[in-house]
């Protein structure tokens, strides 16, 4: 695991060359079956110490809530950006993901100098980026924008199930359990499915 201190290391590189301000993007819920795809962009003005900032999936949902709450409370920048599954029916998860992120950078409310992205794929941005694989474990900016898009789709899914409680979304967040699988046998689908993630056997949704 990276040490806190190192996680700073592509912004205290950028800044020592005079670029500012350095984004961190990355997204939630590329894999479900149901749901959203959700990006966050997050701009540390400084280095800030974050208590037990690191990648999203190495927290457990009560860690990444407090880190949530922490960078909130710091004075970073934060942008979210968010394509439905409409979208994600029309542009395939990854152009879906893509329109994520732009929005996500368009909503920091600032134009980012550089921006970090998580993953090996260039973001739909107009200013110089750099792409980091595994970034979310090795760049505080991008574990923080990790913790951001997963509490916050995190909490749209939990919203969802008040409107379809017999899917299980605020347990499984969309993804496919068993027991969402025996749900979507059961009931069909709703139109917070992604049509191109049913399995086989599940009749598709009409209109889209």
């Amino acid at each position: 695991m990276t040490r806190p201190a190192a996680l700073f290391t592509k912004e205290r590189e950028a800044w020592a060359q005079g670029i500012s301000p350095v984004a961190g993007l990355d997204e939630a819920g590329r894999g479900p079956l149901a749901g959203p795809v959700v990006a966050a962009a997050v701009i540390f003005p400084c280095e800030r110490p974050i208590p037990n900032l690191r990648d999203s999936k190495q927290l457990t949902p009560r860690m990444r809530e407090v880190v949530f709450d922490a960078i909130r409370a710091s004075d970073a920048l934060i942008g979210v950006g968010i394509a439905d599954v409409v979208e994600i029916d029309r542009l395939n998860i990854l152009g879906a993901t893509k329109l994520a992120w732009g929005r996500a950078v368009a909503a920091l409310g600032q134009v980012p100098a550089l921006v970090l992205v998580d993953g090996n794929v260039r973001a739909p941005v107009s200013v110089p980026q750099v792409t980091l694989v595994r970034g979310d474990q090795r760049c505080a900016s991008i574990a923080a924008a990790s913790v951001v898009a997963k509490v916050t789709r995190d909490r749209l899914m939990v919203a969802l199930d008040l409107y379809e409680p017999r899917y299980g979304f605020a347990r499984h967040k969309g993804y496919a359990t068993p027991q969402h699988l025996a749900a979507l046998r059961r009931w069909g689908p709703t139109p917070a499915h992604r049509r191109a993630f049913l399995p086989p056997g599940i009749p598709s949704l009409p209109g889209r």
